[in-house]
Protein backbone atom coordinates (compact mmCIF):
# COMPACT_ATOMS: atom_id res chain seq x y z
CA UNK A 1 0.00 0.00 0.00
CA UNK A 2 1.67 2.99 -1.04
CA UNK A 3 1.71 5.90 1.37
CA UNK A 4 -0.82 8.24 0.33
CA UNK A 5 -3.71 5.36 0.59
CA UNK A 6 -2.04 4.56 3.83
CA UNK A 7 -3.51 8.36 5.46
CA UNK A 8 -6.79 7.85 4.39
CA UNK A 9 -9.22 7.15 6.88
CA UNK A 10 -10.81 3.82 6.49
CA UNK A 11 -13.95 3.09 7.78
CA UNK A 12 -15.66 -1.07 8.79
CA UNK A 13 -18.68 -1.51 7.42
CA UNK A 14 -19.64 -5.00 8.36
CA UNK A 15 -18.34 -8.69 7.62
CA UNK A 16 -18.30 -11.97 5.58
CA UNK A 17 -20.43 -13.77 7.45
CA UNK A 18 -20.76 -17.23 5.96
CA UNK A 19 -21.58 -18.48 2.60
CA UNK A 20 -24.41 -19.06 0.34
CA UNK A 21 -24.71 -21.56 -2.15
CA UNK A 22 -22.14 -23.32 -3.91
CA UNK A 23 -20.96 -20.41 -6.72
CA UNK A 24 -18.92 -18.45 -4.65
CA UNK A 25 -21.52 -15.92 -3.12
CA UNK A 26 -21.13 -15.09 0.72
CA UNK A 27 -23.46 -13.52 3.12
CA UNK A 28 -22.88 -10.09 4.11
CA UNK A 29 -23.21 -8.51 7.44
CA UNK A 30 -23.47 -4.96 6.76
CA UNK A 31 -23.44 -2.10 9.83
CA UNK A 32 -24.57 0.54 7.08
CA UNK A 33 -28.18 2.16 7.35
CA UNK A 34 -29.90 0.86 5.50
CA UNK A 35 -28.11 -2.23 5.22
CA UNK A 36 -28.16 -2.76 1.48
CA UNK A 37 -26.06 0.77 1.43
CA UNK A 38 -22.87 -1.91 2.31
CA UNK A 39 -23.29 -2.21 -1.60
CA UNK A 40 -23.16 1.20 -2.57
CA UNK A 41 -19.33 1.63 -1.18
CA UNK A 42 -16.69 0.33 -3.85
CA UNK A 43 -14.15 -1.60 -3.89
CA UNK A 44 -14.33 -2.64 -0.65
CA UNK A 45 -10.94 -3.52 1.50
CA UNK A 46 -11.05 -6.73 3.20
CA UNK A 47 -8.14 -8.74 5.31
CA UNK A 48 -4.81 -7.31 7.13
CA UNK A 49 -3.95 -6.34 4.16
CA UNK A 50 -6.94 -4.16 3.66
CA UNK A 51 -6.65 -5.83 -0.38
CA UNK A 52 -9.20 -4.48 -2.77
CA UNK A 53 -12.19 -6.52 -4.06
CA UNK A 54 -15.01 -5.20 -6.05
CA UNK A 55 -18.90 -6.89 -5.92
CA UNK A 56 -19.41 -8.76 -9.02
CA UNK A 57 -23.65 -8.88 -7.66
CA UNK A 58 -25.20 -8.27 -4.72
CA UNK A 59 -28.69 -8.81 -3.37
CA UNK A 60 -31.29 -8.91 -0.71
CA UNK A 61 -31.92 -13.06 0.29
CA UNK A 62 -34.98 -12.96 2.46
CA UNK A 63 -33.71 -11.43 5.61
CA UNK A 64 -30.08 -11.52 4.35
CA UNK A 65 -28.00 -9.61 1.96
CA UNK A 66 -25.48 -11.75 -0.11
CA UNK A 67 -22.72 -11.05 -2.97
CA UNK A 68 -20.63 -12.38 -5.77
CA UNK A 69 -17.25 -11.25 -5.25
CA UNK A 70 -14.53 -11.20 -8.29
CA UNK A 71 -12.40 -13.78 -8.12
CA UNK A 72 -14.56 -16.05 -5.52
CA UNK A 73 -15.82 -18.39 -8.18
CA UNK A 74 -17.09 -21.14 -5.77
CA UNK A 75 -18.11 -22.95 -2.49
CA UNK A 76 -14.60 -23.55 -0.87
CA UNK A 77 -12.98 -19.95 -1.94
CA UNK A 78 -15.83 -18.39 -0.10
CA UNK A 79 -15.79 -20.29 2.73
CA UNK A 80 -11.74 -19.04 3.18
CA UNK A 81 -13.86 -15.14 3.25
CA UNK A 82 -15.93 -16.13 6.63
CA UNK A 83 -15.51 -13.64 9.27
CA UNK A 84 -13.56 -11.28 6.98
CA UNK A 85 -14.20 -7.36 7.59
CA UNK A 86 -15.22 -5.17 4.91
CA UNK A 87 -14.10 -1.70 5.08
CA UNK A 88 -13.81 1.32 2.88
CA UNK A 89 -11.91 4.60 2.34
CA UNK A 90 -13.96 7.63 4.55
CA UNK A 91 -13.45 9.79 1.00
CA UNK A 92 -15.79 6.80 -0.52
CA UNK A 93 -18.53 8.36 0.89
CA UNK A 94 -20.84 10.96 -0.92
CA UNK A 95 -21.36 14.41 0.51
CA UNK A 96 -23.78 14.98 2.76
CA UNK A 97 -26.23 17.69 2.68
CA UNK A 98 -24.91 20.85 5.20
CA UNK A 99 -25.72 20.34 9.17
CA UNK A 100 -26.07 16.24 8.60
CA UNK A 101 -22.95 14.30 9.56
CA UNK A 102 -21.08 10.57 9.18
CA UNK A 103 -21.47 8.91 12.61
CA UNK A 104 -17.75 8.20 12.04
CA UNK A 105 -16.91 12.16 11.81
CA UNK A 106 -18.62 12.56 14.88
CA UNK A 107 -16.39 9.46 16.89
CA UNK A 108 -13.56 10.80 18.77
CA UNK A 109 -14.34 14.39 18.86
CA UNK A 110 -14.60 16.73 21.71
CA UNK A 111 -17.41 17.17 23.49
CA UNK A 112 -18.08 21.06 25.31
CA UNK A 113 -20.94 23.06 27.17
CA UNK A 114 -21.76 26.19 25.91
CA UNK A 115 -19.92 27.93 28.86
CA UNK A 116 -16.45 25.58 27.59
CA UNK A 117 -16.29 22.84 29.91
CA UNK A 118 -15.22 19.73 28.74
CA UNK A 119 -17.42 16.60 29.11
CA UNK A 120 -15.01 14.08 27.07
CA UNK A 121 -15.06 12.36 23.35
CA UNK A 122 -17.61 10.81 21.93
CA UNK A 123 -16.64 6.64 22.42
CA UNK A 124 -19.73 5.78 20.03
CA UNK A 125 -22.97 6.73 18.51
CA UNK A 126 -25.94 4.85 19.14
CA UNK A 127 -29.74 4.65 17.26
CA UNK A 128 -32.31 4.48 19.87
CA UNK A 129 -35.26 4.87 17.48
CA UNK A 130 -36.59 8.33 18.80
CA UNK A 131 -33.13 10.03 18.28
CA UNK A 132 -29.55 9.52 18.06
CA UNK A 133 -27.76 9.23 21.28
CA UNK A 134 -23.59 10.18 21.58
CA UNK A 135 -22.18 8.36 23.93
CA UNK A 136 -19.60 10.79 25.65
CA UNK A 137 -16.35 9.48 27.59
CA UNK A 138 -14.81 11.94 30.48
CA UNK A 139 -14.83 12.01 33.49
CA UNK A 140 -17.71 9.73 33.83
CA UNK A 141 -19.88 8.15 30.87
CA UNK A 142 -22.71 10.55 29.71
CA UNK A 143 -25.46 9.49 27.23
CA UNK A 144 -26.59 12.50 25.51
CA UNK A 145 -28.88 13.02 22.53
CA UNK A 146 -27.57 14.23 19.15
CA UNK A 147 -30.97 16.29 18.60
CA UNK A 148 -29.34 18.97 16.53
CA UNK A 149 -30.28 22.69 17.48
CA UNK A 150 -31.66 21.33 21.18
CA UNK A 151 -29.01 19.47 23.12
CA UNK A 152 -26.40 19.72 19.88
CA UNK A 153 -25.61 23.48 18.98
CA UNK A 154 -22.60 23.22 17.23
CA UNK A 155 -20.40 20.71 15.45
CA UNK A 156 -17.34 21.99 14.16
CA UNK A 157 -15.17 18.89 12.38
CA UNK A 158 -12.25 21.24 11.43
CA UNK A 159 -11.67 22.02 15.21
CA UNK A 160 -13.13 18.60 16.18
CA UNK A 161 -15.50 19.67 18.97
CA UNK A 162 -19.33 19.43 19.32
CA UNK A 163 -20.75 21.75 21.99
CA UNK A 164 -23.80 20.72 23.64
CA UNK A 165 -26.63 22.57 25.83
CA UNK A 166 -26.77 19.77 28.43
CA UNK A 167 -26.79 19.52 32.65
CA UNK A 168 -23.28 17.71 33.14
CA UNK A 169 -24.62 16.22 36.13
CA UNK A 170 -27.17 14.52 34.41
Amino acid sequence: MNQVASERKIVPLGQISGIHGVRGWVKIHSQTEPREAIFEYQPWLHGESLEEIRVRQSKKHGNKLIALLEDVDDREQAQSLIGTPIAVYRDQFPDLPGGEFYWTDLVGLSVQLEDGKDLGKIEKMLATGANDVMVVRGDRERLIPYVMNQYVKKVDLEEALVVVDWDPDF
